[in-house]
């Protein structure tokens, strides 16, 4: 723990970028929270040549149809995610992309697997319930370790790391989104929620290390105690974490492209779960315990 300040500070790299993206720049959100339209088509395989996604693009900024991302979710298979459109311009935009093929019917070129268009109203009401299943998480877990270790500081220490959590991968999708026009949606908030529960999985292990300790070495401080079960705790973690990081490693690689994000939302939010819950819970508990003393 006498490298705690270290500790913050490495957190510090990760945080302040990603908190200043947020709030210059936000995040980029889909079109389950704006609203918008989602069409699945797929193409025949006799024009899989002639049909790809940047011809897709083309003929849509042709019709002045705003997509914010195409994603290939099949063999052939491609999902727009669009600003609202109507009956009538999917329709138009369907003739077209048959036309390039040369044949006038669309049904021959293409299939139309779905047409969705949500409302800016059911977007909001979808960000809200986000936002409070998000507080709620918070709530319930603050509440559960404060009377699992009947301390205050326990349950808020747990708080600030699954915040932390929360800001680096939000963060680092603020950037992605900046650059990259990478977009969250219900999954990435899905994501969110796994990554509190893991991140406070973590920080109990070592809360219940800390207490079995404080019962069986009573004379000993404070700070040596916390030290003491972090390192007892360390490997134990590092090892769980490192079979979850491998597995979405290979999903992020080798997995289709509509989970691709919500995949990587779990790497940030594990791989900081992991360092939060000894690296900045403990430490902040070590602080807290300090300045209780010095009153």
């Amino acid at each position: 723990m006498k490298y705690r300040v270290f500790y913050y500070l490495f957190s510090c790299i990760f945080l302040i970028p990603g908190i200043l993206a947020l709030v210059f720049w936000g995040v980029k959100p889909a079109i389950d929270f704006t609203g918008g339209t989602l069409l699945e088509i797929e193409i025949n395989s006799q024009y899989q040549n002639q049909i790809n996604k940047e011809l897709l693009t083309q003929i849509a900024q042709n019709d002045n149809i705003d997509v914010s991302s195409i994603q290939e979710t099949g063999k052939n298979t491609y999902l727009l995610k669009t600003k609202a459109i109507d009956q009538t311009q999917n329709t138009l935009y369907q003739q077209k992309i048959a036309s390039v093929s040369g044949i006038a019917t669309v049904s021959a070129v293409l299939t139309e697997k779905r047409f969705e268009t949500l409302g800016p109203t059911m977007g909001i009401e979808t960000l809200k319930k986000a936002l409070i299943a998000i507080t709620l998480a918070a709530l319930v877990i603050l509440l559960f370790v404060w009377r699992q270790f009947k301390n205050k500081e326990y349950g808020i220490s747990a708080i600030i790391a699954m915040f932390h959590d929360s800001f680096i991968t939000l963060g680092i999708f603020a950037i992605l989104g900046h650059f990259y026009g990478i977009e969250i949606d219900t999954l990435f908030m899905t994501a969110i929620l796994t990554t509190l529960s893991f991140s406070v999985h973590d920080t109990i292990v070592v809360y219940d290390r800390i207490r079995e300790s404080l019962k069986k070495y009573p004379k000993i401080d404070f700070e040596t105690i916390v030290n003491k079960a972090c390192n007892e705790t360390l490997g134990r973690s590092v090892n769980n974490s490192m079979t979850i990081i491998f597995m979405l490693l290979v999903l992020f690689l080798i997995g289709g492209e509509t989970t691709k994000w919500f995949v990587l939302a779990l790497l940030i939010g594990t791989v900081s779960g992991t360092y939060s819950s000894t690296f900045v819970a403990a430490p902040i508990l070590v602080e807290w315990q300090k300045l209780t003393k010095r009153k």
